[in-house]
């Protein structure tokens, strides 16, 4: 029998923390979600949630990573509000890492050259890594002697061929600087297209599919027999879609445009076209259901962001394709993907000539399979579930069954 274990899930931000726990071996169970958020600001809050109990919401000051860390372990060791009694009986503990550059191709545990790796690849994604860093560390001092897995939203992108990841800049660029494209959402991407091939009764191996991860977030990517072969995002999650104040694809002289005409330095255009643009700078909203209700009303600018992030999603989608020969389900997840059935008929629209053909009933009640019998291809909605890919690496790493 599979040795039945505890593994904490840990997805550490610069001022959140989300952490589910679950408790693996044959079958999976959940035992416990919650996030720690504003962490090191004013008003710092807490969630905690276990099936079957109620919500515990508070307040409280936490000030650092490692103040964080000891609050959910002691809410996870509460005698009323726990799921164990002693922290020896966690066994495991899975980290989300945003960025593993070339380093990584599969989710590892956690030693000392693996820590240098992440902070290596800091350069690259200052966002990301630092806080993913923070939560490992914290844990290490907490946790002691228990085992960490590293689980990299970059890996499922490392098949990727040469010329889906490389930039025309001069090569040197690339061998100094590993300037390429590298992708993310990757544990999202790998697991809704496994989904979608268990959903279809049909092996990977068969399949080209292409996912849709549509979140604040957005990035699609095409799975071609069970490896990606092409993703929206690149060097760092800003190219591609149009996402909720990132603005995607861009002319790249346009931030230089901008930069000499209204004095701006490097920092203050990075915050343009991360936490200006997109959605936000469209329309000055950010959230879909917001926008949605305001071009029911026919507002202008909130029109325009609708028909400009469908119009890129299907401009994607066609180019993936191409690029895959074929495609056999398109396939919707995260927030906006899972939730909006208008988003999704509006990308689909555009895919009739692909022979996608959706019944409007099924795609309202966010039916797994939303098209027709008919259709040639299959439309699909499945929600993504990144901690439990988490900690099933995790269960694996330990257990030596990877």
């Amino acid at each position: 029998m599979p040795a039945l274990m505890k593994i904490l899930v840990l997805n550490s931000g610069s001022s959140s923390i989300k952490y589910r726990a679950f408790e693996i071996a044959r079958e999976e169970k959940r035992l416990a979600k919650g996030l720690v958020d504003r962490i090191g600001l004013k008003g710092s809050t807490v969630t905690h949630e276990v099936p079957g109990r109620d919500t515990v919401e508070y307040c409280k000051d936490i000030p650092d990573h490692n103040v964080a860390i000891g609050e959910i372990t002691s809410l996870l060791t509460h005698p009323e509000r726990g799921i164990v009694k002693s922290l020896r009986e966690i066994e495991g503990v899975g980290h989300r890492v945003v960025h593993g550059g070339e380093h990584f191709s599969k989710s590892v545990l956690i030693d000392d050259a693996v820590l240098a790796a992440i902070r290596e690849c800091c350069e690259i994604a200052p966002l990301h890594n630092p806080p993913n860093l923070l939560g490992i560390e914290a844990c290490m001092k907490l946790l002691p002697g228990v085992q960490q897995a590293a689980v990299f939203d970059t890996a499922f992108h490392q098949t990727m061929p040469s010329k889906a990841y490389a930039y025309a800049i001069p090569y040197a660029m690339y061998l100094k600087y590993k300037i390429r494209r590298y992708g993310f959402h990757g544990t999202s991407h790998m697991y809704v297209a496994q989904e979608a091939a268990r959903i279809l009764g049909r092996p990977m191996s068969e399949l080209k599919i292409i996912t849709c991860h549509l979140g604040n977030g957005c990035s699609i990517a095409a799975v071609k027999h069970g490896a990606s072969v092409d993703t929206s995002m690149g060097f760092t999650p800003l190219e591609g879609l149009v996402m909720g104040s990132r603005s995607g694809d861009i002319d790249p002289y346009v931030p230089l445009y901008i930069m000499e005409r209204e004095g701006m330095g490097i920092g203050e255009m990075s915050d343009f076209l991360n936490k200006k643009s997109g959605l936000l700078g469209i329309c000055s909203k950010r959230d879909m259901r917001d926008i949605l209700q305001d071009a029911a009303r026919g507002l202008k600018p909130a029109l325009l962001a609708v028909e400009v992030f469908t119009y890129r999603v299907a401009k994607y989608i066609g180019a993936y394709a191409m690029a895959m020969s074929g495609v056999d389900a398109i396939v919707f997840t995260a927030g906006m993907g899972e939730k909006s059935a208008t988003i999704r008929s509006h990308i689909l629209a555009y895919a009739t000539h692909l022979g996608v053909e959706i019944d409007e009933e099924k795609n309202g009640r966010h039916e797994a399979i939303f098209s027709t019998p008919r259709s040639k291809i299959a439309a699909m909605v499945i929600p993504t579930n990144e901690e439990l890919v988490i900690a099933r690496d995790t269960y694996r790493l330990i257990t030596n069954r990877i």
